[in-house]
């Protein structure tokens, strides 16, 4: 033979990975459900793509308040709610000291935000405040009220929007419930498919509905100092709330229960809800981002109180009261009463209220961004399910938002998308937050004692702390029969069950984490069986056995006798074509438990505790759903039994059948695919695109020759350390979408910047390595990091 076929010959021996790279889609097409999940969320994104958009305080301000400054919307309308069926006329007096009395809440709760951000710069919300100085059990309590009020505020927010929305289109009103549950469903789609906060657009209903707002305010101050502000005429008592208008007696304050006055005042506080937004998303402003966030804090509660104070003044001079149905709204008739019915007043009315719906839906989005993560953080500290700390397809955390819009969905539909009865549920989450956050800097200041300021700290926090928990208090008792109920019995029991749950894996850990878990380097032995279950010999059974070869020289196939027809006809066949070298056991099954026969079978082969036994379970998997249907996951229920048996294993050998027809199909559409995404520039990552820039003269990884020097640039997809007697090597494998080659580093362990996701240009010959093809100690160039963040906004 000469060198040249010699050499052929040799070449021929290394298969590279780039073989099965290049061939990938169309050997291994998508499921149905994957490439479905493409069509309707996007392409995947990488995590790379996560990245914290770093916000300007004016930016910041329109991202995060919505949910905040739009609960001005609705906040006045909910405390007449509690005052017009009882005291008439005499409501619109009371209004507004009512009014006063919740901004003397927000301001002090805005100062112990303040102090929140001074100390948590990362992220300050009433759960974290809570677990570093309470501990993880009592931060339950924060995170119990939060998820409430994040859940809550979906189904308030986007319930005020549609009562906006039919204040500007009456007809719509028949709609208010199927109109709801549309934009609930919208916003879980959108943020499936990874809507974020961090934009300019996403501040542009903010600012849209504060100046409109403001604007009316001004011209309703204006007209009632020049007496041009008329009041509305009152309507038929059976179309108010209530289905009645009071009679306010002889004085403001006749005919008015107490309870009613502190339902005012609970419905009221509906208006502080957001307000820790700021101190939820203190990382995403721009540095020094303590001070930034604070500017923005004090703007945002300025704004608000600016907002509900001039609601309620329009309210008192304008007499606009609260539906039955909830539409129109009070600031809605407020608007139309401030700018008149003319043509242009008319104009200038339905862009306020779009500008306000904007806003309301655009709130009910902020949940969908903070539930999530508050769960992942719960869920992090083992008293959530931990399939909540999953990112999904485009980086969302998509149980997460599932689960919060479900339940939205939900209260909807139970309160048939009223806002007043939702804010019966409402203000117990929201306050109870403010509690535990002001309490939570009580003991941070009484605990670290800082120089000078912490005296003032307690002071402060512990005003804030001791005004929510009152108005907990206060929301509980004068809303209890009105829904607040719910929350009283639900939230022990939340608590509780996040308790149970974090014992579960706390157990389950102290199991796991046993003295016998640990692996034994000395133990081995001496005996391996490998048991093969056959119920029929076909393809599935026939790749059993084979696997089961590479496993143990002792391999065993054996049958239950469950009918003795079936039993008949499989020995029968057995005999024509089962392999000649393995016989076939046939164990009676008289009681036809599969499971405990099995049980009994492998605790009897490793019943000398020198033996391993490995419990082979042909499954076969079918395409359609009819044949899913029609066939049983018997292999399940043998695995689970056999498991408590020790020194035993079960392995479920999945044999896909899959029309070849269909097959075919999926190729095509997945090569057709490839191409696409191939030619695919557009949503390069900024690491991406320096590579390319970098390697000029490079040739795809799939053109690379044994023998040949080569200069290849790609990603690293993996890497590992073998260890040798002598020396440690780092290989790696590097990729470039076309194949996959392998790096070696020897004698050197670790390499600085070599790790999954770097990018390299790489230079050297190209050799073997283990049968594939690879590069030994290449000369490289490292272009990016794994962990570099992308350039650029």
């Amino acid at each position: 033979m000469d060198a040249v076929s010699r050499n052929a010959e040799s070449a021929s021996r290394f298969v590279p990975a780039r073989s099965v790279a290049r061939n990938l889609a169309r050997q291994f097409p998508e499921s149905f459900g994957y490439r479905m999940k493409n069509l309707f969320l996007g392409r995947p994104l990488v995590s790379e793509q996560l990245v914290t958009e770093r916000l300007n305080n004016r930016i910041a301000l329109g991202v995060l308040a919505p949910d905040c400054i739009s609960s001005s919307a609705y906040g006045t309308e909910q405390m007449l709610t509690q005052l017009t069926p009882f005291i008439g006329l005499a409501a619109f007096t009371l209004v507004v000291p009512i009014t006063f009395a919740i901004i003397g809440v927000l301001f002090f709760v805005t100062l112990s935000y303040w102090d929140v951000i001074s100390y948590y710069t990362k992220s300050g919300g009433s759960y974290v405040v809570a677990r570093d100085n309470f501990g993880p059990r009592i931060a339950q309590i924060a995170a119990v009220a939060l998820l409430i009020d994040y859940t809550v505020t979906v189904a308030v927010q986007c319930s005020a929007g549609t009562a906006a929305l039919t204040t500007a289109f009456p007809g719509l009103a028949h709609l208010t419930v199927e109109i709801t549950v549309g934009v609930v469903l919208l916003l879980i789609y959108g943020n499936l498919r990874g809507i974020t906060e961090a934009g300019k657009y996403f501040a542009l209903p903010t600012y849209t509905y504060a100046i409109a707002l403001v604007t009316v305010i001004g011209l309703g101050y204006f007209q009632a100092a020049s007496g041009t502000l008329h009041q509305l005429p009152i309507p038929p008592a059976n179309q108010l709330y209530g289905g009645a208008f009071g009679v306010s007696g002889s004085g403001w304050i006749y005919g008015l229960a107490y309870i009613n006055l502190l339902r005012a005042f609970a419905n009221g506080g509906s208006s502080l809800t957001g307000l820790e937004a700021i101190s939820n998303g203190v990382a995403s402003f721009k540095k020094p981002e303590s001070v930034n966030a604070r500017k923005t804090l004090v703007t945002m509660s300025c704004v608000l109180g600016f907002l509900v104070l001039g609601t309620s003044l329009l309210a008192r001079w304008t007499h606009a009261v609260p539906y039955a149905k909830g539409t129109p709204t009070v600031v809605g008739q407020e608007v139309q009463a401030v700018l008149g019915t003319a043509p242009f007043g008319h104009v200038a009315f339905l862009i306020v209220q779009f500008a306000t719906v904007a806003i309301l839906y655009t709130g009910g989005n902020t949940s969908f961004n903070g539930f999530p993560f508050l769960a992942s953080f719960v869920a992090s500290d083992r008293f959530l399910p931990r399939q909540l700390t999953k990112r999904g397809h485009r980086l969302a955390f998509s149980n997460g938002i599932l689960v919060l819009g479900v339940v939205a969905i939900a209260l909807v539909l139970v309160f048939n998308a009223q806002v007043t009865g939702l804010v019966s549920l409402y203000a117990i989450g929201v306050f109870t937050g403010f509690t535990m956050a002001g309490l939570g800097m009580v003991k941070h200041h009484l605990t670290q004692r800082a120089e000078g300021k912490w005296r003032r700290g307690v002071v402060i926090n512990g005003i804030a702390g001791s005004i929510s928990a009152i108005v907990v208090v206060i929301f509980a008792v004068a809303k209890f029969r009105e829904g607040a109920w719910v929350i009283v019995v639900v939230g022990p029991l939340m608590y509780w069950g996040l308790i149970r749950l974090h014992r579960q894996y706390a157990d389950e850990d102290a199991q796991l984490r046993s003295e016998g878990a640990t692996v034994s380097e000395t133990r081995s032995v001496r005996h391996h069986v490998a048991l093969v279950l056959v119920d029929s010999f076909d393809l599935a059974t026939s790749r059993a056995v084979d696997y089961a070869r590479t496993l143990s020289q002792d391999t065993r196939a054996v049958h239950f006798d469950i009918d003795p027809e079936v039993t008949r006809e499989l020995n029968h066949r057995w005999a024509e074509v089962g392999p000649k070298w393995l016989p076939l056991d046939i164990i009676e099954c008289p009681d036809r438990r599969l499971e405990r026969a099995t049980l009994e079978l492998v605790a009897d082969v490793v019943a000398d505790r020198d033996t391993e036994c490995t419990l082979l379970l042909p499954r076969r998997s079918f395409g359609s759903l009819l044949s899913r249907i029609l066939h049983d996951r018997t292999a399940d229920s043998i695995a689970a039994a056999v498991s408590v048996v020790p020194n035993v294993s079960a392995t479920i050998v999945p044999f896909n059948l899959v029309d070849l027809q269909r097959g075919q199909e999926l190729e095509a559409e997945a090569e057709a695919e490839a191409k696409v995404s191939s030619h695919a520039a557009k949503g390069m990552l900024p690491a991406d695109q320096r590579l390319q820039e970098r390697s000029g003269g490079s040739e795809p990884i799939s053109d690379v020759e044994w023998r040949q020097r080569a200069k290849v640039a790609g990603r690293i997809k993996s890497v590992r350390v073998q260890r040798g007697p002598g020396a440690s090597n780092l290989e790696c494998t590097l990729s470039d979408g076309s194949g996959s080659l392998l790096l070696i580093f020897q004698g050197r362990p670790t390499v600085p910047g070599i790790e999954p996701g770097a990018r390299l240009v790489v230079e050297g010959m190209v050799g073997s390595w283990h049968q594939q093809l690879a590069i030994l100690n290449p000369d490289y160039e490292l272009i990016a990091g794994s962990n570099d963040e992308p350039h650029g906004s």
